[in-house]
């Protein structure tokens, strides 16, 4: 990815998409192999630079004398990885070490140089050195060895000639690249544009991930999908784990086959889990960027509620918060707000929600969601109000919104999440399952149903159970 860009190009922003590899037991072991050939020079550089340390010589850290160090090895000393793989480990060793001195000059004395070797190392391939088509990605291998074409399981979200760079991953036993490319900020027709001089409130909070008050109207985004999905989350882990607690292997004792498949399972629904909280919260923080564009809002006021994680509010209270994870929320309106090129400012929301914006009266929180002013008799969604005071603290200066004129837009974030009018997606639905070779229960309407029908099926039914039950006799 180039360091520098002309003064005259168009502004952009660098994205990272990260998409799974649907690959053949030999590629999964020549990707595997490629990693492993990646710690191999890692631990070679480690090695070579203790050795000049022993010898009291200075050791190689700059990326050119690295590269010509590797030139002098000669080719095929790492396997099937190509130059252009061992280049990028080289480039990662380099800057790890500056980035370690330049810490260390400023006072950080916890910043450690590279020192511990590593089994599997990424390995970036930049543009011109792999090919991409359609879900088709060919990398580069060292001379003499097959091409490896490697298949992803979806389309690479970014243009083709916007991509920079592709790294090879893995997670666990998953496979993955990381898709790296440059992403052009938003264009607007004239008159059109985001406004620095508009300026709008986002409050966040647990049951909504975002409430936002602007000049011209509010938005509020449910998110108790999200927690409706770590509810069912949580429950099914309780169950999983009364189900195996007799099975479990004792502190010190190794675990069987069966054991290690359900760690390894376990894992899978955890990291299933995190994947579909994350693209609920980008959803609504899409949402929030689509408002402030409606609105010509080029300026967003957002609180910073980070503070209030560290307090002790009791164990239902913690876990919500825990739950809540509000770093992430901050982080993905920030990456859509620069490519819509919004400005986001971070301010203290500590009693916002409990302040009334219009006589500055300090209200007690209220149980429910509305908040109610005994001073002034102002009524307004809570979190509505919160951000109308969030607001009001822009360093910029801030902006006196009155909640109560204002036209509230409510969605919902995350809609492939389980909800109250919704059944859990991950559960075998109802027209799926059989008893006695007949689909179990019976999905119709009472007025399809024949009355007739319907009795003579309940006796059946009722028969076929007493038949089951019946205690059997001893032969004889």
């Amino acid at each position: 990815m180039p360091r520098q860009r002309a003064t005259d190009a168009p502004k952009v922003v660098h994205r990272t998409a990260r998409v799974a590899l649907r690959t053949t037991p030999a590629q999964r072991r020549r990707c595997f192999g490629l990693l492993r050939s990646g710690g191999d020079v890692w631990a070679t550089v480690l090695e070579f630079n203790e050795i000049r340390r022993q010898r009291g010589e200075y050791p190689v850290v700059n990326y050119q004398a690295l590269c010509r160090e590797l030139t002098a090895a000669g080719p095929g000393c790492f396997g099937e990885l190509s130059t252009t793989g061992a280049r990028s480990i080289l480039r990662r060793y380099a800057d790890a070490w500056v980035t370690t001195a330049k810490r260390r000059r400023q006072g950080d004395s916890s910043a450690h140089y590279p020192r511990r070797k590593k089994g599997l190392v990424p390995s970036r391939y930049y543009a011109g050195r792999f090919s991409l088509c359609g879900r088709h990605l060919t990398l580069p291998v060292a001379r003499g060895a097959p091409a490896l074409v490697l298949r992803l399981t979806r389309s690479v979200p970014y243009e083709a000639s916007g991509i920079r760079s592709v790294t090879l991953v893995a997670e666990g036993s998953r496979l993955y690249v990381d898709v790296s490319a440059e992403v052009p900020l938003d264009s607007y027709p004239k008159g059109q544009e985001p406004d620095p001089a508009r300026i709008a409130g986002v409050d966040l909070g647990i049951i909504h991930p975002y409430a936002l008050a602007g000049p011209d109207g509010a938005l509020v985004v449910s998110g108790r999908a999200l927690r409706a999905e770590s509810r069912l989350h949580l429950a099914e882990s309780k169950a999983r784990r009364r189900a195996v607690a007799r099975r479990a292997p004792s502190r010190g004792q190794r675990g069987s086959r069966r054991w290690r498949h359900y760690r390894a399972r376990t894992k899978v629904l955890e990291a299933r889990h995190r994947r579909r909280l994350s693209q609920a919260r980008h959803e609504a923080a899409r949402a929030v960027i689509e408002h402030a564009q409606a609105q010509r809002i080029g300026t967003l006021v957002l609180g910073d509620p980070r503070g209030l994680l560290g307090r002790d509010a009791g164990r239902r209270q913690n876990l919500a918060t825990r739950n809540w994870v509000p770093g992430q929320l901050i982080s993905a309106l920030k990456d859509k707000a620069e490519v819509a090129n919004i400005a986001v400012v971070l301010v203290d929301e500590r009693g916002t929600s409990s302040t009334c914006p219009r006589c500055a009266t300090r209200v007690p929180k209220p149980k429910g969601r509305c908040f109610s002013c005994p001073t002034c008799l102002l009524r307004a969604h809570r979190d509505v109000v919160g951000a109308a005071n969030i607001a009001a603290r822009s360093p910029r200066g801030g902006t006196v919104i009155d909640p109560t004129g204002l036209v509230t837009t409510h969605r919902r974030a995350g809609r492939h999440l389980p909800g109250r009018t919704r059944r859990d997606p991950r559960r075998v639905a109802l027209g799926n399952r059989v008893r006695d070779g007949r689909p179990w229960p019976a999905v119709a309407r009472q007025s399809d149903v024949d009355p007739g029908a319907a009795q003579e099926s309940l006796a059946l039914d009722a028969k076929a159970s007493r038949a089951r039950n019946r205690p059997s006799l001893p032969k004889g």
